[in-house]
């Protein structure tokens, strides 16, 4: 029953300040509820001083969800499933050098740029981390997040090529950002005396080839399902299926999960739409699974805002912090303008397109989660602090202005 009311009152607060951005503020949903979320535990710390113990109650409430397996082990599913049901097949094509290698090489520089750049950074500040785990949280920060920005990508007008390019990447770069900190994982526990090269290799091909098959068949068995029959009720609940079960398959065969998402939700927006599916069907499957994704995002943005209560923060931590999120732009231009070159396609996309992508690949929630699954160590507290400090100033610095960038940079 406890459960029931925290995500009750979180369900509560997210309608509220929808309401006063819709009426009043009219900035876009995600980064609103950010900022309203950290408002809110802001207001929580504060009236702790004046009301002893409150903090603590708020803080043991918060506590009943396990963030981190709550994201990566339900929202997630949904959140990717729901955000690759609208990339169009035809444009990822067009685009699918500039996506796959910028999913793949480009979070692979990412992590090994911002690791390393954060093990030189931290003794600065009389802190020292090995160097496997400042690679872990460059592999935890590497993958961007789309949602919070979309309807700012919309809104400016953007090309559809860079669209498809933020998007593509995006849903794409959370699969292999989850499989390049599973793999970095083992190798922090197990030691890479017993986990080697050959290990590493088999462990990242099981995963990725995996989740991308595991997301092929789910989203044929799907299709087939659909197709064979002309009931939006059950076409929805299959949708459903397909994601939750789909999902714990994923698991089960220890396989990407993200990537099975991602490949299922674009077979069903291209093909499945196009083939399986009547104009109802098309209609209220679009509308229920935008819905969906409205309400889990609001959940997703607010209780991220609000987690800020459970988290030891130090000044240190906070500068630190600070200092990493101009550090993981430079190095997300770097991951991108690296690849373009290489696969000579930096000519097509353009440097302005390049820093577009750059100030609008803002970090989220994955981020956090996969912090907060770190296992217990002495250096987890302040990977998770710089994590929250990074999430918070790319949602609410970067995600405010990414309009006005996007609009300088496309004149």
């Amino acid at each position: 029953m406890e459960l029931f009311i925290l995500f009750s009152s979180l369900i509560t607060l997210a309608a509220f300040f929808s309401y006063l951005n819709v009426k009043f503020f009219r900035i876009p949903s995600g980064i609103s509820l950010m900022l309203m979320g950290v408002i809110a535990a802001l207001g929580v710390i504060v009236a702790g001083y004046f009301s002893t113990g409150f903090t603590e109650i708020i803080r043991e409430k918060l506590l009943l969800i396990d963030f981190s397996e709550f994201l990566l082990g339900i929202l997630l599913s949904f959140l990717l499933f729901a955000g690759s049901l609208h990339v169009s097949i035809p444009d990822l094509r067009e685009s699918a050098k500039s996506i796959i290698s910028f999913a793949t090489l480009g979070t692979l520089i990412s992590t090994a740029a911002v690791g390393f750049a954060l093990f030189y950074i931290l003794p600065i500040f009389n802190q020292n981390i090995p160097l496997i785990y400042c690679l872990l949280f460059g592999a935890l920060i590497s993958p961007t997040d789309p949602i919070a920005v979309m309807g700012i990508l919309k809104k400016a007008g953007l090309s559809k090529k860079i669209e498809t390019n933020i998007v593509g990447e995006s849903l794409f770069n959370d699969g292999i950002g989850v499989v390049i900190f599973a793999t970095l994982m083992k190798i922090a526990v197990a030691g890479t005396e017993s986990f080697g090269p050959a290990d590493i290799t088999k462990l990242f091909l099981q995963e990725a080839a995996g989740g991308i098959l595991a997301g092929l068949v789910i989203g044929y068995i799907g299709y087939r399902l659909m197709k064979s029959i002309d009931h939006f009720q059950t076409e929805i609940l299959i949708s459903l299926a397909m994601v939750m079960g789909g999902y714990s398959l994923c698991h089960s065969l220890h396989v990407s999960g993200p990537l099975a998402m991602v490949v299922a939700g674009i077979m069903t927006g291209n093909r499945g739409k196009e083939l399986a599916m009547s104009d109802i069907t098309r209609d209220y499957l679009g509308k229920f699974w935008e819905v969906t994704d409205e309400v889990l995002n609001a959940v997703l943005f607010m209780l991220i805002g609000l987690e800020i209560v459970v988290v030891a923060f130090d000044i240190n931590y906070l500068i630190i912090g600070v200092i990493m999120a101009f550090v993981i732009i430079l190095a997300r231009f770097f991951s991108l303008y690296f690849p373009s070159l290489l696969f000579s396609f930096k000519k097509s996309l353009g440097t302005k397109s390049l820093l577009i992508m750059t100030w609008g690949g803002l970090r989220g929630g994955i981020s956090v989660a996969l912090s907060l699954s770190l296992p217990p160590s002495p250096f987890k507290n302040i990977i998770v602090s710089i994590t929250f400090v990074i999430v918070i100033f790319s949602i609410i610095i970067q995600g405010i202005t990414v309009e006005k960038v996007i609009k300088k940079l496309s004149r």
